[in-house]
């Protein structure tokens, strides 16, 4: 049995900072030491004057995320972007080479372009930068390799199906990983909430100042709800000299997860329903890789990092949910198995908990293994609030509280209210255009909300011009329109889309911004046979092919990838156009769309 008070001892370390110099009272970073790579002074000054020569590397969300947890912390004992030794040793082993437990391998990964430059350079440095050009780190490259992504997805996620997310990650990531020497200039900057995005150092020395040994630490990345107040509670009524970190992540979650800004209200709504002085909120910038088993380790070894020595750990935590066939990625006490098989190596205390149900006659939540035999339980799940949210339907005041739902409403209004955006896509001369202009009059008459057209030829005109026909322009152009109609949708407008749009990739970038955005998408295939559309050939591009002054046209000798399970399919051979917007507007009355 492990007592809170063996993940308590202190140990000295050098700093400044009282709050930092030891760790009396709070847990010890993993690896006996709290990194901080944050260069200052005259060495800063000097970095910055000698970064104006570097060449510069945009860094993504995903690198923000993780070289804001090295640079501050978080991460420890990682003092650097992992080398190609410490990344083979941690995806098959889950160790570090020096034999410390670390579970996710943390990289940082450049396209050949990249490469190629820093081999140019004499001493090899890279200006880390973000979009808006603040340098966060310099990185002076000693290790370049390319990783076998499929070993890594295998090994890290248990799955080379890249509709887990993780798996999308390692699959999309560039050819190359780098590492080297990394001195931090800044972390990544934020302008919201900034009193809540506390580094490790920050939150250890609030337990400090709180006068807080022992603290359990509850990872998130939804909203909370009465059964994630109660748990929490429960777990610090069983642990009497502990208090309460509620550490959600607001950096990368699951796409189409609810966006953070909501959470947040959400937390901070919800804090004010604990007792006095039981608990506080911070925020995690983490970039979740929905690792199920091996990601419940990363995130129990960050929160050990930031003074915690408790950790709940519940049913199906970091999990990426089902495949396309319905089947679970991982099961849903798989990650609870492995944080209490490996307790021991973490130093932290696994606390298990099992879905909380709610009992109407005792008007209270149990765990589900321990509701009294005969008694009927209550629970809402994901799947149903997010219906309840899209058709207005009432949440019950016993699954979470009235100020948490009126949050929750603003940010997810019900269909008829949200931005929506009509994909159209197929042959050229299969009737997008008409369908789509047709349908365009039609809601205009019917409705009242924005509405604008984005006709595939308009766009190629006003928003792509200097784009030629190859697959990488032709993919830029939808990603285009995808960007237009996602914001279009955010602020509650429809647009409707009329390219030809050939290649899955570019659909789905514009299905998943667009529904991150808080926008329905609704993907329509005219499948006008090729030999139908020719016939027609309005515009005489197919007689032009046939002529040899066309090259790379779709569906003769540029291919078009078919869509897997749009929303409709309309054959135009034998469907009027009136026919097919009466079948387009009772699809979308159906999905609650339009009245």
């Amino acid at each position: 049995m492990i007592s809170p008070d063996s993940f308590s001892k202190g140990i000295s370390l050098d700093s400044d900072d009282g709050a930092n110099k030891n760790y009396e009272g709070n847990t010890i970073p993993h690896g006996g030491k709290l990194v901080d790579l944050l260069v200052t002074g005259d060495q800063l000054k000097e970095l910055k004057e000698q970064s104006i020569t570097f060449p510069n590397l945009l860094l993504t969300k995903k690198h923000q995320c993780d070289i804001e947890l090295l640079l501050n912390g978080g991460f420890s004992p990682l003092e650097t972007f992992m080398d190609e030794v410490t990344y083979k040793s941690v995806v098959e082993s889950m160790r570090l080479p020096n034999g410390l437990l670390w579970s996710m391998p943390i990289t940082l990964d450049v396209d050949q372009t990249t490469v190629d430059i820093i081999n140019k350079t004499t001493d090899k440095n890279l200006a880390l930068r973000d979009e808006e050009g603040n340098l966060i780190a310099v990185l002076q490259v000693s290790d370049i390799y390319k990783p076998n992504k499929e070993v890594e997805a295998q090994k890290t996620m248990g799955s080379v199906d890249p509709y887990h997310p993780g798996v999308s990650h390692i699959f999309q990531a560039k050819e190359y990983y780098i590492s080297g020497r990394l001195q931090g200039c800044q972390l990544p900057v934020h302008y919201d909430y900034q009193p809540l995005r506390r580094t490790p150092r920050e939150v250890r020395k609030m337990f400090v100042e709180n006068g807080w040994n022992n603290v359990i630490a509850f990872q998130t990345r939804n909203p909370m709800h009465r059964a994630h107040r109660e748990l929490t509670v429960r777990a610090a009524e069983l642990n009497p000299s502990c208090k309460l970190l509620i550490h959600p992540v607001v950096g990368m979650t699951k796409p189409g997860d609810i966006d953070y800004h909501t959470r947040v209200k959400c937390y901070r709504s919800i804090m004010g329903s604990y007792p006095e002085g039981l608990a506080e909120l911070s925020l995690l910038p983490l970039c979740m890789r929905m690792g199920g088993p091996r990601e419940v380790l990363w995130h129990a070894i960050i929160r050990k990092n930031f003074g915690c020595n408790h950790f709940i750990v519940g049913r199906d935590h970091a999990g990426p949910g089902e495949d396309k066939q319905g089947n679970l990625f991982y099961q849903p006490y798989e990650a609870q198995e492995m944080a209490l098989k490996y307790q021991e190596d973490l130093g932290v205390k696994i606390l298990p908990f099992q879905m909380m149900v709610f009992v109407p006659a005792h008007d209270k939540y149990y765990p589900v293994d321990q509701v009294p035999e005969g008694l009927e339980t209550a629970n809402i799940s994901g799947t149903k609030l997010r219906h309840l949210l899209r058709t207005g339907g009432e949440i019950p005041n016993w699954f979470t509280y009235s100020k948490v739902v009126e949050i929750l409403q603003q940010s997810c209004p019900p269909k008829i209210k949200q931005g929506f955006t009509l994909f159209f896509t197929g042959f050229s001369g299969s009737g997008k255009s008409t369908i789509a202009n047709a349908l365009n009059e039609a809601l205009l008459a019917d409705g009242t909300r924005s509405i604008t057209l984005l006709d595939g030829d308009v766009v190629r005109t006003f928003l792509s011009s200097e784009l030629g026909f190859s697959k990488e322009h032709r993919n830029l152009n939808i990603k285009r329109i995808g960007f237009v109609a996602s914001e279009i949708c955010k602020a509650g407008g429809i647009a409707i889309c009329a390219p030809i749009a050939p290649y899955n990739e570019s659909r789905n970038f514009s299905r998943s911004l667009i529904n991150q955005n808080g926008g329905g998408f609704i993907e329509i295939h005219i499948s006008t046979p090729i030999e139908v559309c020719e016939k027609r050939d309005r515009k005489g591009l197919y007689a032009k092919v046939r002529a040899g002054q066309l090259k790379g046209f779709t569906g003769i000798d540029d291919p078009y990838e078919v869509p897997e399970s749009p929303e409709l399919r309309i054959d135009t051979t034998h469907t009027s156009v009136k026919d097919s917007v009466n079948e387009i507007l009772s699809f979308l009355r159906k999905e609650g769309y339009i009245i």
